[in-house]
């Protein structure tokens, strides 16, 4: 984690934008400066990139990466809240990244018009000008997930994971480097299944609020991750079920056995 003390200090302009989270308990002008020095790649600027990206923007995140090589459908405008109308056909990484720099001028978004893979990451990650401090992934089905939970524990990078689909949702932030388990500790059994990986909100649909809720508590953890140098999620997978009103915490232990980390 980059150190508060690395950043420049709070601008007049940030110090009053910042102002109603400053008086926090528990969150000072140190954890607003550590936020500010913090840079985030998140894989997905869809449905719940776009409500993650824009309430950490909106918070003082000091530089954000969106990568997505997707295009913006009519379909997407239900829950895609950094879109409009006017934006189908363009890209959606290069699109929220505009989106993002007219919300919060005083920070700094870039979108990459690509699909993260095993040997792009290197690359396309910004490994080369040092570690991202957290990647968000935002993406929709189990094999892209297991492929970026390989990708953090290459490169031992901290990994806050979310789904959506229809009213459900789940979350959870890995730390390779605490050595902690991994997505496939919790969700093995799962990615060999071929017809839960077809499962997305393309096929199975999705309830826009699902998507809003789950960005934003994905926000959350990042905050607490980011300003106060904090999981509150260890060993913990957030399920949210929205048919219900119901949110509740399961444990998992790493898998002495898994074959992503358990070596690492």
């Amino acid at each position: 984690m980059t150190q508060a003390t690395e950043a420049q200090p709070l601008s007049d302009s940030e110090l009053m934008r910042y102002a109603r989270q400053i008086l926090l308990e528990g969150w000072d002008v140190d954890a607003q400066l550590r936020l500010k020095s913090a840079r985030v790649v998140m894989i997905g600027a869809g449905g719940l990139g776009c409500p993650a990206s824009e309430t950490l923007v909106r918070a003082g995140l000091g530089q954000i990466h969106l990568i997505d090589d997707d295009v913006i459908e009519a379909s997407n405008l239900q829950r895609q809240t950094l879109f409009l109308p006017s934006d189908i056909g363009k890209a959606k990484a290069l699109t929220a990244a505009q989106m993002l720099e007219k919300i919060n001028p005083l920070i700094m978004a870039r979108g990459s018009v690509a699909r993260l893979s095993e040997d792009n990451a290197y690359e396309l990650l910004g490994m080369a000008s040092g570690k991202p401090d957290l990647l968000l992934d935002c993406t929709d089905n189990f094999a892209t997930r297991d492929m970026i939970n390989r990708i953090s524990v290459r490169y031992q990078l901290p990994l806050l994971s979310a789904s959506a689909i229809a009213m459900q949702g789940q979350l959870a932030l890995y730390e390779p480097h605490r050595q902690t388990g991994c997505y496939h500790c919790v969700f093995g059994s799962v990615l060999i299944d071929a017809e839960a990986d077809e499962r997305n909100c393309a096929n199975s649909g999705v309830l826009a609020s699902t998507t809003a809720i789950m960005g934003n508590l994905q926000a959350n953890a990042a905050l607490q991750y980011l300003g106060l140098t904090k999981n509150p999620l260890t060993n913990k997978l957030l399920i949210w079920d929205g048919s219900q009103m119901q949110q509740r915490l399961m444990g998992y232990r790493p898998d002495p056995a898994c074959p992503i980390c358990a070596h690492a």
